[in-house]
């Protein structure tokens, strides 16, 4: 038997174990899978989606048969007067039950409005999955921007730290310089001024960490504190792109708003066709069985059981200018969409363009910067080696390890940018896919 040492030290590692896989870092593809589960705008998305798709069934069923059952049961109380040949005076009490049941078969044969709506149900259905596809592809963008930014945001908080380290060195020289007469009064206090600025600067960059995590956090459905690193070795090179002929002819032919557009135009057009359909004939097929017990008072006492078949014709004649009205109304409507569907195409077409030119100017923007981050580095060397020397102070190597932080984030933003504006190329083109965000992930790393 286990001793209660044992139990509870064995009791005491789970619980660390536990906490411990709580905050080991969040990896983008493990953020994607929760944000699958979790996403509120994505769930709501997705029984949006479930519940477009049933719009061509409902449309469908318009043209399928229609079968129904109806029972009535009825008492009825009354008199009756007396026959002519009866000679007996007064009315005559006359009290019966009735039952009628009855199964009716309905089958469109000519219905030119249910095959509108069918249609009309079919484009709507195409209509809301293309949606679904637009947000589903919104989604890894969305994800991306939230994980990119938490990790901007702790490289913000690390940089006004070493701002705030810089000038509180620099107020302690100030302060013994001042003490041993070769300083000033003014030169403390602006230092002292500036200094005051970089905590709050500190303070500020914690507050916009937290928020960006907990945007992040809304989006996975818990809390991150520890994310996955880009690589150093991450190259703008590594992406390949097309020309952009190929993307513009992409975009036109898949971007989810298009494609969800052009459905509804085509919804649009069924629509007019439905509205019109309101003057044409209508052929049914129709077929009943019924039972009728003593169902009006001259069946009264009898029953009968009846089976008919027969063609139901239904010719509108005036319906008070209702149907030439909903047509024109559908027109309108038809037109106001095909005029969406060209602004939507402009601004995915302009969108194309803005970050197929953010790639392209990216490229060479990663590479000035990864020189100067060399360039960061040889400095702090060079000022360690001149602080050893007793050529410079601390405060200078403060100061180049500063640079170097800074110009560290902004190649890191400059990375997180070019990847955020190939994400943006591929859903702007409608080709953004799963291995997309697999390929991105593949550049990040576990932080130490």
């Amino acid at each position: 038997m286990m001793s209660t040492r044992k139990k509870v030290s064995v009791l005491v590692f789970i619980i660390l174990f536990s906490q411990a896989c709580l905050v080991h870092a969040f990896s983008l593809l493990a953020a994607y899978e929760a944000a699958l589960e979790h996403d509120p705008t994505y769930r709501s998305a997705y029984h949006e989606n479930e519940a477009g798709q049933q719009a061509e069934a409902i449309g469908l069923a318009s043209l399928l048969p229609n079968l129904s059952i109806t029972h009535t049961q009825s008492r009825s109380t009354g008199t009756r007067d007396p026959d002519p040949l009866n000679q007996a005076p007064g009315a005559v009490p006359f009290n019966f039950n009735s039952q009628v049941s009855s199964l009716t078969l309905r089958q469109p044969l000519i219905n030119m409005e249910a095959i509108a709506g069918y249609r009309q149900g079919k484009a709507q259905a195409d209509s809301s999955r293309a949606k679904f596809t637009g947000r589903s592809q919104q989604l890894v963008v969305r994800l991306v921007e939230a994980y990119v930014k938490t990790l901007l945001t702790q490289d913000h908080v690390k940089l006004a730290e070493k701002q705030r380290d810089s000038l509180e060195e620099l107020k302690r020289i100030n302060e013994r310089m001042l003490q041993k007469g070769e300083g000033t009064t003014t030169d403390v206090l602006e230092t002292q001024s500036k200094y005051a600025i970089a905590q709050a600067r500190v303070i500020e960059a914690h507050d916009q960490l937290e928020g960006a995590q907990l945007e992040l956090g809304a989006i996975v459905g818990q809390k991150i504190t520890r994310l996955d690193r880009l690589s150093d070795s991450f190259s703008a090179q590594a992406i390949q792109l097309q020309d952009y002929d190929t993307w513009y002819a992409l975009a036109l032919e898949r971007n989810s708003e298009l494609v969800t557009q052009r459905h509804t135009v085509t919804s649009g057009k069924e629509e007019i066709r439905k509205s019109h359909a309101g003057h044409a004939p209508r052929v049914d097929l129709v077929a009943s069985l019924s039972r009728n017990k003593s169902g009006s008072f001259v069946t009264a006492g009898q029953e009968f059981q009846l089976a008919t078949a027969g063609i139901e014709v239904n010719i509108p004649l005036y319906a008070g200018g209702r149907v030439n009205a909903i047509t024109a109304q559908a027109k309108a409507n038809h037109a106001r969409a095909e005029a969406d569907l060209d602004a939507i195409t402009d601004k995915v077409l302009v969108e194309l363009r803005k970050q197929y030119n953010l790639l392209q100017s990216g490229i060479k923007r990663i590479e000035s910067l990864e020189l100067a981050v060399k360039s960061a580095e040889l400095l702090v060397e060079a000022t360690q080696k001149s602080i050893r020397g007793g050529i410079r102070i601390n405060l200078n190597l403060l100061d180049a390890q500063q640079q170097l932080h800074t110009t560290r984030r902004d190649l890191a933003e400059a990375r997180y940018n070019y990847m955020l504006a190939y994400l943006r190329l591929q859903l702007a083109a409608g080709t953004l896919a799963l291995d997309d965000l697999r390929n991105i992930a593949s550049y990040f790393i576990t932080q130490n």
